[in-house]
């Protein structure tokens, strides 16, 4: 079905309650616009256009998938290395979609930036048996863009894939992000940070479905919310029927700094079989004013303090991955834009 068949999705339903398909869709909600593409510099790895062939039906991977934009394929054999991504989008409409195909141990670094009014990202990739992958998205993206992002994982028996989001880019944000752990022995780790400032509204969905038993998921989200910005985290964790020996967790964390400002935590669990471990928890406080009080008896300033708070808060998100370079990376860039907004 093509996009302009397909029915504006209702406020109903899970997926768009908290940021409605016309508020993502870049002009009018019944035009598919024209679109530049991301520009995509990959170091140390050759990159080959590909053809994308989707058969979804949801409707901003439709979407995505009509506006067109660059297209590009990782093959990818590991051997431990760590391969920097950086996509920046430009112009009114920017599109890319990458597609990672994944042997062996690798860490890939995707870094993206640009001043583009709307940006569409969908990222696609497979981790093969055994395979191991460390994936760190960082949206910088400019102050006043506004963010489509969609992935797609499917890992495969005895793989692991490690998951982390640093968001702090963009004005209106928009993440479905899906993983399926499609063979016995499968696992994913995933960590997400998100700070909002301003107006920025920065919306996340996690869907993780573990379709065969001794399968390991591990969830965490944390997000700090200043001004009058808005965070949303829904998650579905799913246990097939005969998927005995699973494993599941999920855990929402939101600091809100202002009186302003929103975090909304949504965790669900879907089990249909018996002999598994599940767990999910949310929690949403402002700064523990004691915390506040013992580092500025120390000389720190209110500003200084806060942001020490901040920095400790989203970076704990990291603690449940076991990727060194992965959360040495993302930890960087965070810390280096919290000094950067301490400094305005």
């Amino acid at each position: 079905m093509s996009y302009q068949q397909m029915a504006v999705p209702p406020r109903s339903a899970h997926l768009w309650r908290y940021t409605p398909w016309p508020r993502v869709h870049p002009t009018k909600v019944e035009e598919v616009p024209q679109a530049d593409g991301i520009q995509f510099s990959i170091e140390g790895q050759d990159a080959n256009a590909f053809q994308r062939a989707s058969d979804s039906d949801e409707i901003a991977r439709v979407f995505l998938d009509e506006l067109g934009g660059t297209s590009y394929r990782l093959d990818i054999k590991g051997n431990g290395q760590v391969i920097h991504v950086r996509a920046r989008a430009s112009g009114h409409i920017a599109v890319g979609h990458l597609n990672l195909n994944v042997k062996g141990d690798v860490t890939v670094l995707l870094h993206l930036t640009g001043e583009a009014g709307w940006c569409g990202l969908h990222i696609t990739g497979n981790v093969n048996p055994n395979g191991n992958l460390g994936y760190g998205f960082i949206n910088e993206l400019d102050a006043n863009t506004k963010l489509l992002r969609c992935e797609d994982w499917l890992v495969e028996r005895d793989a692991s894939l490690e998951s982390a989001t640093l968001s702090v880019g963009g004005f209106n944000c928009k993440s479905d992000l899906r993983t399926t752990l499609n063979g016995t022995g499968s696992s994913i780790r995933q960590a997400i940070t998100a700070h909002g400032q301003g107006a920025r509204h920065d919306d996340h969905h996690i869907e993780i479905h573990h379709l065969h038993g001794h399968t390991d998921s591990d969830l965490v989200t944390n997000a700090a919310c200043s001004g009058s910005s808005h965070f949303v985290a829904t998650g579905l964790l799913t246990i097939a029927e005969g998927a005995d020996g699973s494993d599941a967790g999920q855990v929402f964390r939101n600091l809100l700094l202002s009186e302003k400002a929103r975090a909304e935590a949504i965790p669900e669990l879907e089990v249909l079989a018996d002999d598994v471990s599940a767990a999910h928890g949310a929690a949403s406080a402002p700064i523990d004013p004691s915390q506040l009080h013992y580092l500025m008896s120390r000389g720190l300033s209110r500003e200084e303090s806060e942001s020490m708070i901040v920095n400790g808060f989203l970076i704990d998100a990291f603690s449940n991955l076991k990727n060194e370079a992965l959360t040495e990376q993302v930890r960087t860039r965070l810390t280096v834009h919290l000094e950067c907004e301490l400094k305005r």
